[in-house]
């Protein structure tokens, strides 16, 4: 549980704990004129959003970590594998001008391109088909293997990463979304490991978690 805006009573519940702790939670009722049931609720989440530690018979303490801290270290928690969504995908012998409807119908900015199995092949974003475009050519002849970024140029993101390595692999890149893969053995033995799309992560998609656990939900 996270609430990272704290509630005027909560601040005061920490400023006190601050300045006299360990306090036991009679003392902190008293100093704020409230009953002790009262302040249960309110030191319920400070205990477990980690803002507060309890100890039996002694009483609370200040762990020292801020709202602020708590939020990133939450951030620092969640995996990918928990907000990933589905994969929008397209193959490589798909026109450039079917990839761009499908982008505008899935309200995407970057599309997939895999193979059978949903073995990834490259990705093609909007920025390839505005050169495409400006280039004149005829979008309905051209297919998407003649445009895309080709593995192993793609940058992806395993289920098991954490979506702040995902959002800085995104900034670092200068994309705007990640393939979320699985890798497979190579069952051919080339020497080539297949990756399998599983899901897509994107900026909007962090940008959504942001305010959510801005929020405290």
């Amino acid at each position: 549980m996270n609430h990272i805006q704290l509630s005027p009573r909560q601040e005061r519940i920490v400023d006190i704990v601050k300045g006299r702790g360990p306090v036991t939670g009679e003392q902190i009722a008293s100093e704020l004129a409230v009953s002790r049931a009262t302040l249960r609720p309110d030191l319920t989440i400070l205990t477990m959003s980690g803002i507060l530690e309890a100890r039996p018979r002694v009483g609370y303490f200040y762990s020292g970590r801020s709202p602020r801290t708590v939020a990133a270290e939450e951030i620092r928690r969640l995996l990918v594998q928990d907000c990933k969504s589905i994969p929008v995908v397209v193959r490589e012998t798909t026109s450039a001008y079917d990839a761009i409807v499908t982008m505008f119908t899935e309200n995407v900015g970057t599309l997939a391109v895999v193979s059978d199995g949903s073995i990834l092949e490259g990705v093609i974003s909007r920025k390839d088909m505005l050169k495409a475009s400006l280039g004149q050519t005829e979008l309905r002849q051209v297919p998407v293997a003649v445009l895309m970024t080709r593995m192993p140029n793609v940058v992806t993101v395993l289920p098991e990463e954490t979506v702040y390595a995902a959002a800085r692999r995104m900034i670092e890149q200068e994309v705007n979304s990640l393939p979320v893969v699985r890798p497979l053995p190579d069952p051919g033995g080339k020497g080539r490991e297949s990756l399998q799309v599983i899901g897509r992560i994107t900026k909007t998609t962090i940008t959504r978690l942001f305010m959510e656990l801005g929020e405290g939900r």
